[in-house]
């Protein structure tokens, strides 16, 4: 079936803008701050196949790039033919999903005349969800409930015992299952305005749409690969890692129209919390890919077909069951970086310089005055990486695209206070063009009970780099009452203890001197530079 450009443009409008809107339901009935605030979530629409075929513009991007996997395993415990018109899959299996148990998926068959003719889908992140997740762990047992695949929904009944071992392993229930409930009732809204989009627009069904989105997709990020020459380069970047740091290596080839991505000679899996599964390994460095040759046409199944992908198991990009997986971003951030920084050689003005992630982050937990527990999570950005073209701008999520929460918010939720936030002088790297600065945040217990702080962060002992010249940003920082603590770890505040996060700044593109002479008297007019 051929579908004219003008109506396949307007139905592929109206399924992107689809997803939107169930996302903005999911976000506005949610429960917690993590969705409502941080948009820690993805929602897709895949077809009867379980392909890609849109997803909600602030999808986080490794979401988007698990969710149909996720869906392939699904579906050999619950075959298409044993599915019910109702029915809700469920799961947040770290090594099947987005790589940690913290994010659970949940996607529903949408019927039409008695058969499956699409799926829609949603992760999200869950902020407890329970056991004692730590820097500490050895094992992926030690993370947490890990949540089978299971039919959250059975021909449109709740599942009652799926609802009982989630009562009784997480913190806060309520929360969590506030939030599932709110995607269950988006699915709802969303199926019937699908089917009036396909009938409105004269589609025989999404199959026959997505395969031409699928067609044109793959062709346009072909043919923007097949534009560059030909080549192959290397590169590598060194995390802080635990008691030793840890390489990442990598060897990227453009042959024609494909390119492949080759980590074979990473540092094997280790016994620490950093392991990024393959899921959410071959997402992020797809994202990458899709960034520099075609960021325009929304991602879909079509746009990663001409990337190959080769993660050895057993490495810390790959890792083999169980080992601890909870802190995957710690590696799996840094491979849209690694991929760019290579590119860089080959297309520059089309990457940036590193930026100040792998995104840092602070679980704080405790107990209320009335012995309710409490668990939140903050997001703290740092600076993005300079371009050819421009600055890095401050305190910008990258890779991830998470939303950073309402300080007032955060207060009203927490018995702490906010007592500085603000920008970092001279912590972005030297270049043509600058990279963005980081911030350091201070939280200070006000409450009469400890409150215990866990957080995992990188970029300390190893900056991010400039590229082309450019120089590397400031690392981060981790203080308690103004004294260095250890960038991974557990520690107890109690009243009146401060904890300060400084986050790192994003690398500098092209020679320092190159930079002109107006350039540096606003840097330092404004501040950027000490």
């Amino acid at each position: 079936m051929t579908i004219p450009a003008l109506r396949l443009g307007t139905a592929w409008a109206r399924l992107c803008g689809l997803m939107d809107e169930a996302a903005e339901s999911f976000v506005r009935t949610s429960f917690s701050s993590v969705v409502r605030d941080n948009w820690d979530m993805a929602v897709g629409l895949m077809d009867s196949a379980g392909r890609q075929v849109a997803q909600s513009s602030r999808s986080v991007p490794s979401f988007v790039g698990t969710m149909p996997r996720t869906l392939a395993v699904m579906l050999r415990r619950y075959p298409p033919a044993s599915l019910v018109p109702g029915d809700v899959l469920i799961s947040n299996d770290g090594y099947h999903g987005t790589g940690h148990l913290n994010d659970i998926t949940m996607v529903k068959p949408l019927f039409r005349d008695g058969r499956i003719a699409a799926w829609i889908g949603s992760t999200f992140h869950c902020t407890d969800i329970g056991g004692a997740p730590s820097v500490e762990a050895r094992d992926a047992w030690e993370e947490g409930l890990t949540i089978p695949v299971a039919k959250m929904l059975r021909a449109g009944v709740e599942n009652e015992d799926v609802v009982a071992f989630l009562e009784a392993n997480l913190r806060m229930p309520d929360e969590a299952l506030g939030d599932i409930r709110a995607q269950l009732a988006m699915y709802d809204q969303a199926a019937p305005r699908l089917f009036r989009i396909l009938d409105e627009e004269g589609l025989d069904g999404l199959d026959p749409l997505a395969a031409e989105i699928f067609a044109r997709s793959e062709r346009a990020m072909r043919g923007a690969i097949a534009a560059v020459p030909d080549g192959e380069v290397t590169d590598e970047v060194t995390a802080d890692g635990f008691e030793h740091p840890v390489t990442i290596r990598l060897r990227l080839a453009i042959r024609g129209d494909g390119i492949t991505l080759d980590f074979s000679g990473t540092d094997p899996q280790i016994a620490r919390p950093v392991n990024s599964p393959l899921n959410f390994t071959r997402a992020y460095s797809n994202y990458a890919v899709k960034c520099a040759f075609d960021a325009a046409t929304p991602n879909n199944d079509g746009s990663f077909r001409p990337i190959t992908l080769i993660a050895p198991e057993g490495s810390i990009v790959n890792p083999r069951r169980p080992a601890p997986v909870w802190g995957r971003h710690l590696t799996g951030h840094y491979l849209p970086m690694l991929v760019l920084a290579a590119l860089g050689r080959l297309i520059p003005d089309r990457v940036i310089a590193e930026s100040g992630s792998p995104l840092w982050n602070v679980y704080f937990t405790g107990e209320r005055p009335d012995g309710r527990r409490y668990t939140r999570m903050f997001f703290m950005n740092g600076g993005h990486g300079a371009a050819a073209s421009h600055d890095g701008p401050s305190c910008l999520s990258f890779p991830s695209n998470v939303a950073t929460q309402p300080v007032e918010q955060f207060e009203n939720a927490v018995p702490m206070l906010m007592t500085e936030k603000a920008l970092i002088p001279g912590s972005g790297g030297d270049g043509a063009q600058r990279g963005g600065l980081g911030q350091r945040i201070s939280f200070n217990v006000v409450g009469d009970r400890p409150v215990t702080a866990t957080y995992r962060h990188e970029r300390v002992q190893h900056p991010p780099r400039g590229l082309l010249g450019g120089t590397a940003g400031r690392g981060g920082r981790d203080l308690v009452n103004g004294k260095p603590v250890p960038a991974k770890a557990r520690i107890v505040l109690n009243p009146g203890d401060t904890i300060t996060f400084e986050t790192p700044g994003g690398g500098g593109f092209g020679d320092p001197r190159d930079r002109g002479a107006a350039d540096r008297a606003r840097d330092a007019a404004e501040g950027y530079v000490e």
